[in-house]
């Protein structure tokens, strides 16, 4: 069975104070966390702070991204050297606000892939569609295109250290979300997608989760979708007794919410 994972993405919110309270709450409510891991991913300034409060804690650390190359002339980037070194396992890579705000391209994201996998960083690659692709049929088609750029070139052993997370650009943010039928639709035709471009043997094992507008009152019904493998929050995760009965709903799936 996929252990549910739930990864609460902070985006471009708090000082370090608030990242160290916020840490703690999670912590100290996550002590011993049954059926689920839990990664909290803050802005790079409050990494250190919330590092040295998760430090020996179930849950772990996450980046919001990083740049392909490992050192050099990149003003105002981060390398994934730098973000191993401060205890990050994970890294978010191609979320909508990187591709649509920031112009990411799929090559781009496909470097950064291959440099965080180098660095031992685990890849959350996050893959979805805009309310016009949508209403035009062409979901299937854009996450396709996005997943298979993104994985171009990897290794069976890479491919088995990474993540996918299917966020649909319509509801992050904006209040609305996928109904549990329609992401488990997205859902199932990624991880049939994950069995023509790598096996069905990753296809089983992959964690394929779901991103936009997450909350505490509808994870459970999400996780409950048998090709939902739990979820990326954002706006939610900054609450801490909401992210942290995230969790625990989440865990629900595999009969374990309990600490």
């Amino acid at each position: 069975m996929r252990t549910p994972l739930v990864i609460g993405n902070w985006k471009m919110h708090g000082t370090q104070a608030m990242a160290r309270e916020l840490a703690q709450a999670v912590r100290d409510g996550l002590k011993r966390p049954r059926g689920v891991e839990v990664v909290v991913c803050p802005p790079f300034t409050a990494l250190p702070a919330t590092a040295e409060v998760l430090k020996g804690a179930a849950v772990t650390l996450g980046a919001q991204n990083c740049h392909w190359e490992g050192q050099g002339a990149f003003t105002g980037e981060i390398s994934p050297a730098m973000l191993a070194e401060l205890g990050c396992r994970w890294v978010l890579l191609g979320h909508s606000e990187r591709r649509h705000v920031f112009r990411e391209t799929d090559e781009e994201i496909n470097r950064k892939m291959t440099a965080a996998l180098r660095h031992g960083i685990a890849p959350v690659l996050c893959v979805g569609e805009t309310e016009e692709e949508r209403r035009q049929g062409l979901t299937f088609t854009v996450v396709e295109g996005q997943l298979r750029a993104a994985w171009a070139g990897l290794s069976s052993e890479d491919l088995a250290r990474c993540v996918l997370a299917y966020e649909p650009v319509w509801a992050i943010g904006t209040g609305a979300v996928a109904t549990p039928a329609q992401a488990a639709e997205v859902h199932r035709y990624l991880r049939g997608l994950v069995s023509e471009v790598a096996s069905k043997e990753l296809a089983q094992s992959v964690r394929i989760l779901y991103g936009g507008s997450v909350k505490a009152d509808n994870a459970q019904a999400l996780t409950q979708e048998p090709d939902i493998d739990g979820v990326l929050v954002g706006g939610a995760s900054l609450q801490a007794p909401s992210f942290i009965t995230i969790a625990k709903k989440s865990a629900a799936r595999s009969g374990a919410s309990k600490e």
